[in-house]
């Protein structure tokens, strides 16, 4: 059964009732997930709206729990909201339209986005085991994807290759668009994957990650197809590269806020005279969205703490010539760092 986080959202907000028509919102307070829906939660348990479509697979899925799926009619959400003293709302999440018209309608409604980040960010078993499933789906497929990569495929076809064996795999959807770099592409940290050709002797970078019931894996690697002999540099950055890496794993624990984390691998970077090409933080939350809190980066207060999912990718792009990252899916367990990659090796590999 997929657990509901109702309750657990009202206490954190603090108000008479909570809102939200935003799809992961709703997935993360009901397990379920529909367009043109909405949740309201109060102390008489969540209530789904939805419509024809979905309401068959909602009920469903809510049986048993403490989430009830109903028809929505015309203006259901001001009728209930305009009853309440308060209404907890994500301003963030929440478009300009929507929001005049609740405060014409009269509803009184509070900014909950910091309780619900607060919320969401601490991760539950369930919540680890399905980003544990995601990234173990994650590396078999990237595992599968090497031996098929071959001289003249292009960027494009490689990522369609490794997104193929990840949905045969069981993923149900993508983290987010597949990067594949070539060569000096990968200097590049959100390069557009296209139609360049491979060529022996070409680095290559590859970012992905695929999705289990909504929960997200993000993993990058990086390396050679053939040696050569013209990548000494690269070979010096990338073993730099490892060692922050690494480094963060091994230091990194519970009670550092998000800026003492991100130092771990800056600062061994600025030693090895590759600060000013580290142009991106060190890690970002992963959860139901692939970009969350917590922030690890420079000027990040966030304290970190057992159950945080987040990114450990040092990166250094020296533009023109290459571009390096070497990226795990991590959570804080016991005060230190587990990865949830335990399948690919990170050691320079050639092809």
């Amino acid at each position: 059964m997929i657990p509901t986080n109702g309750k657990k959202i009202l206490q954190a907000c603090g108000t008479e009732a909570v809102y939200t028509a935003c799809e992961y919102l709703m997935r993360y307070i009901t397990g379920f997930v529909a367009e043109n829906g909405f949740v309201i939660v109060d102390k008489t348990g969540t209530t789904l709206y939805t419509d024809k479509r979905y309401i068959e697979a909602a009920e469903k899925l809510v049986q048993g729990t403490d989430v009830r799926a109903v028809l929505y009619q015309q203006n259901d959400a001001i009728n209930r909201l305009k009853t309440y003293q308060s209404v907890g709302i994500s301003f963030d999440q929440t478009s300009h339209s929507e929001y005049a018209t609740f405060e014409k309608a009269g509803v009184k409604m509070v900014n909950v986005d910091d309780a619900l980040y607060k919320c969401m960010t601490v991760k539950n078993d369930w919540e680890l085991s399905r980003i544990e499933k995601a990234c173990e789906i994650a590396e078999d497929a990237f595992l599968m994807l090497l031996p098929e990569i071959k001289e003249v495929m292009t960027e494009t076809e490689v990522a369609a290759l490794l997104e193929y064996n990840m949905r045969k795999l069981g993923a149900q959807g993508l983290s987010f668009e597949t990067i594949v770099a070539f060569g000096a592409h990968a200097a590049v940290p959100h390069h557009e994957t296209g139609t360049t050709k491979l060529k022996f002797g070409d680095e290559i970078l590859i970012d992905f990650g695929c999705k289990i019931d909504g929960y997200c894996s993000d993993i990058t690697r990086t390396f050679l197809f053939g040696d050569d002999k013209k990548h000494e540099d690269f070979k010096k950055a990338y073993n730099h590269v490892l060692t922050a890496h690494n480094l963060v794993q091994e230091k990194l624990v519970s009670g550092m806020t998000g800026a003492q984390g991100d130092a771990i691998a800056r600062d061994f970077l600025k030693s090895q005279g590759l600060g000013e090409l580290f142009t991106h933080s060190l890690g970002h939350g992963i959860g139901l969205n692939v970009h969350e809190f917590p922030s690890v980066n420079p000027k990040s207060e966030t304290v970190l703490v057992d159950g945080m999912v987040f990114s450990d990718e040092p990166g250094v792009y020296d533009a023109g010539k290459f571009g390096i990252r070497i990226e795990d899916t991590v959570t804080l367990q016991n005060g230190k760092i587990k990865s949830f990659m335990k399948k690919t090796k990170k050691e320079l590999l050639i092809l």
